[in-house]
């Protein structure tokens, strides 16, 4: 019993320092017309701010998992955690855009190593018929954490400004660091996390070439990268347009698409219920459609109410697909585990920097609308192609 409480504990820091480094990659969303305002840019420029944390997020995952291996996973979390604070501190004292999108990067290149290295500690730890469940307490932090930024970023850009945004996610990085530092040390001396330096180890460059020459992992590794582009691009775009077209504060606007995190607490609710009734290819269809309606009813909703429901049915349907998607990404390649994983978050996030990138110069040409109703029709189309790429997917080894 003191051994599950010391894994509960350290897993329960684990998901602080995910729930921070996800709030750090959404609090930009609801300030993006107060940073145009601000660096005289327009609201497509600004979310460069948006596009570099991702970019940096999304690059560095593949290379923590090798550096996790070598120096001890939760040991890599606690000086990531640390890294981010800097990045964030930078970004607070940031006097040009230019400026705030380079600290953006770095903390987006910090916290690359938290999320999947927090994975890989658990699936290290955690005997297998309590990985899943164990996974999905994990992820509970990362899904309130973007609630949370999504939410904190309208209220700060609202009253105090967007600086404090910035200054209280380096007091959470900090408060998060500490703790994980002093767990590792309990670990240390219970003798856990110790790396064996005389463990054989396969290169980084032969895993990784083992992973994309592997016509399963490279049908993944797509999916997942235009699953991204497709719901987050949008999603980063949500809170400036509900703001504009309904006239109500960034604090609502925020809000509003911080529902999103509902949706995704719903899914963890049901997902063995929905699961056993419809199957992966059904699970993987069902997400698609589902975001389908979540984005129409962003563009076609007479009054702002109905974004409530947009964003509640976008979580929802998010985690329908992506949880399919994920569960493929673990068993996709065996024999790479680890370096399979990473390069799956590593396109999920790079998705998610071209989506941003690509929906800036959609709303900068011609306006929001086309963007959410490019996402409504795309996603189901790729729920589809999923679900069908499934029949034909290898047995898992």
């Amino acid at each position: 019993m003191p051994a599950f409480s010391s894994e509960a504990r350290a897993i329960a820091l684990l998901a602080l320092a995910a729930f921070v480094s996800a709030s750090a990659f959404r609090i930009c969303d609801p300030m993006l017309p107060q940073l145009a305002a601000e660096f005289g840019a327009t609201t497509g420029q600004a979310a460069r701010a948006v596009t570099a944390f991702a970019v940096a997020y999304g690059v560095l995952q593949m290379f923590f998992g090798p550096v996790g291996d070598r120096y001890g996973k939760y040991r890599v979390v606690s000086v990531a955690t640390f890294a981010c604070a800097v990045g964030s501190a930078g970004a607070v004292a940031a006097e040009t855009l230019d400026m705030l999108v380079v600290c953006r990067a770095l903390s987006g290149a910090a916290g690359a190593g938290i999320v999947p290295l927090s994975m890989a500690w658990i699936g290290d730890t955690v005997p297998y018929e309590r990985r899943q469940a164990t996974l999905a307490r994990f992820l509970t932090g990362t899904i309130l954490g973007m609630a949370t930024g999504q939410l904190a970023g309208g209220l700060f850009a609202d009253t105090l400004g967007w600086r404090w945004a910035f200054a209280a996610l380096v007091c959470g990085y900090l408060v998060v660091g500490v703790l994980l530092h002093l767990e590792v040390r309990r670990q240390r001396r219970a003798g856990m996390g110790v790396v064996d330096p005389n463990a054989p180890r396969q290169g980084f460059v032969a895993q990784a070439r083992q992973v994309l020459g592997t016509p399963w992992a490279r049908v993944v590794l797509a999916t997942v990268f235009i699953e991204g582009l497709l719901v987050f691009g949008a999603l980063a775009f949500a809170p400036s347009y509900l703001h504009e077209r309904f006239d109500i504060s960034l604090t609502a606007a925020g809000a509003l698409v911080a529902v999103y995190a509902v949706g995704g607490l719903l899914y963890t609710v049901v997902a063995g219920r929905i699961l056993k009734r419809l199957g992966e290819r059904g699970l993987a269809v069902a997400g698609g459609l589902v975001l389908g309606v979540a984005f129409l009813s962003y563009l076609l909703g007479p009054v702002w109410l109905w974004s409530l429901l947009a964003s509640v049915l976008a979580g929802f349907g998010y985690y329908l697909l992506h949880a399919t998607l994920q569960t493929n990404a673990t068993q996709m390649v065996p024999s790479a585990r680890g370096t399979a994983v990473a390069w799956f978050a590593s396109c999920l996030f790079m998705g998610q920097a071209a989506g941003v990138a690509l929906a800036g110069a959609v709303v900068d040409e011609v306006g929001a609308a086309v963007l959410f109703g490019g996402s409504a029709v795309l996603l189901p189309l790729l729920g589809a192609f999923f679900a069908r790429a499934l029949k034909s997917r290898p047995q898992a080894a």
